[in-house]
């Protein structure tokens, strides 16, 4: 009787001490620190100069880390926009990419495919407070592959028109209001392009770095396909395009126009990016660059077939499929992309533009893009900017979009050199791209 006691004695303390050990275990991991890692890349993604690159994420960092206890976001601080994807690229090899990261234009449609991005549509639907609609439509397009959202918009970019206004001052002209056409474009390039100084050469132009690609967007035609599998060329839009171009080249009669003419302030009109505006309109960086002369942006003038649309580029944000916290992932890439106090400092601190309508259409954002302006300088209206964002034409993000348009790119160059006939030469074009996209 005394041994059967002891035995069960012996028998429940061993139960208490495994117990307590099972308990101690659980209560350390508890305790364990969860460690978010965070993929990001220094300076901006629009190569422009910046001094403030950090301070989004930062501020999101601290206020995610007050909000979810026990949880701490890092992130490797001095990887180069140019060493990003080599950078991503090793550590998804060894297992350790990042649980939420920025997605290069250039690589998006790689990583999705070789399954390194979580689809992200079944955390938006089991989400009860996030809505697409906050977001502009192409903006938050760019994010999808193959009708799956791989991930959400962080910031937006679209291409506007650059225009002398010192230029046009001098010819008594005035400058376009937004919803201005390509026969208003090439009449103020016919007026402008002369010879200043009488030694029988042309040194003032309409147009820098105006092309072809631009003038299809705002024709309504875009020449590759989103998956990257085909190409158009040969469209009645895509070929209109390309007359209006060599109209206004002709009237260059054959001069290259340069940036070196542009810089001189011999040039009315460049396409210009939203993050090169923002940054060269404003003090330190204005007395860098074009500080010889007045000028402002307006919107690209329209086709026959389209409207006042221009390329607009998103840098993207996703989620490591492998991640081990997704809730936590994806409430970390909902505060950096859909949290409007976040999306406010990308007026404050980055040169992009927001990609929530709210945000960006609001008096405050234009308040805060004014605040930067010096005196009598107007900044772009935020409800203009709102429609050209929500209208923007999206950059293609398949793999080989950089050879292809460079590709492209050659060939009409060449085309438009030699004066080749336009609808033959866009038939061997189309063939060209179509064998190259299908290797």
């Amino acid at each position: 009787m005394k041994k059967k006691r002891v035995i069960i004695v012996s028998s429940v303390l061993a139960a208490v001490v495994v117990l307590a050990a099972a308990l101690m275990l659980v209560h350390r991991r508890m305790d364990k620190e969860i460690v978010l890692e965070f993929g990001m890349f220094t300076g901006s993604n629009w190569d422009v100069e910046s001094s403030t690159s950090f301070v989004i994420i930062d501020k999101a960092v601290e206020r995610f880390e007050a909000e979810h206890p026990g949880v701490k976001i890092h992130y490797y601080s001095g990887v180069l926009k140019e060493d990003y994807s080599e950078w991503f690229s090793r550590k998804l090899l060894v297992g350790e990419a990042p649980d939420v990261f920025m997605v290069l234009s250039s690589d998006f449609n790689q990583l999705c495919s070789i399954g390194a991005m979580k689809n992200l549509d079944g955390l938006m639907k089991e989400d009860k407070d996030f809505q697409e609609e906050k977001f502009y439509s192409t903006a938050l397009e760019s994010g999808i592959y193959k009708n799956g959202q791989y991930a959400l918009p962080y910031e937006a970019v679209p291409t506007l028109i650059f225009v002398n206004k010192t230029l046009l001052n001098k010819e008594g002209l005035t400058i376009p209001d937004q919803d201005w056409t390509w026969e208003k474009l090439y009449k103020i390039c016919e007026a402008v392009t002369k010879d200043t100084d009488g030694d029988g050469k042309l040194d003032q132009f309409g147009t820098y770095n105006y092309g072809w690609l631009d003038a299809a967007y705002s024709n309504g035609v875009t020449p590759f396909a989103a998956d990257g599998k085909s190409c158009d060329f040969t469209n009645p839009g895509m070929k209109e395009a390309f007359r209006f171009i060599s109209r206004i080249n002709d009237l260059y009669e054959g001069r290259q126009v340069t940036m070196e003419d542009f810089n001189a302030g011999n040039v009315a009109f460049m396409p210009l990016t939203f993050a090169e505006y923002r940054t060269y309109k404003t003090y330190p960086y204005k007395i860098k660059k074009y500080r010889n002369f007045r000028w402002d942006c307006v919107t690209f003038p329209a086709g026959p077939q389209g409207g006042n649309l221009s390329e607009m580029d998103t840098l993207l944000m996703g989620i490591n499929k492998m991640t081990e916290h997704e809730q936590l992932a994806w409430e970390f890439l909902k505060l950096l992309t859909y949290d409007e106090e976040i999306q406010m400092d990308i007026f404050r601190y980055s040169q992009g533009a927001s990609v929530l309508k709210e945000v960006t259409s609001s008096d405050e954002a234009e308040a805060i893009l004014q605040a930067d302006m010096e005196d009598g300088e107007k900044v772009i209206d935020s409800k203009l900017l709102s429609r050209i964002l929500e209208d923007g034409k999206i950059v293609p993000k398949f793999k080989k979009y950089e050879q292809a348009l460079s590709l492209s790119e050659n060939m009409i160059s060449k085309m438009m050199e030699e004066d080749n006939d336009i609808e033959s030469s866009l038939k061997v074009l189309q063939k060209t791209i179509e064998a190259y996209l299908k290797q």
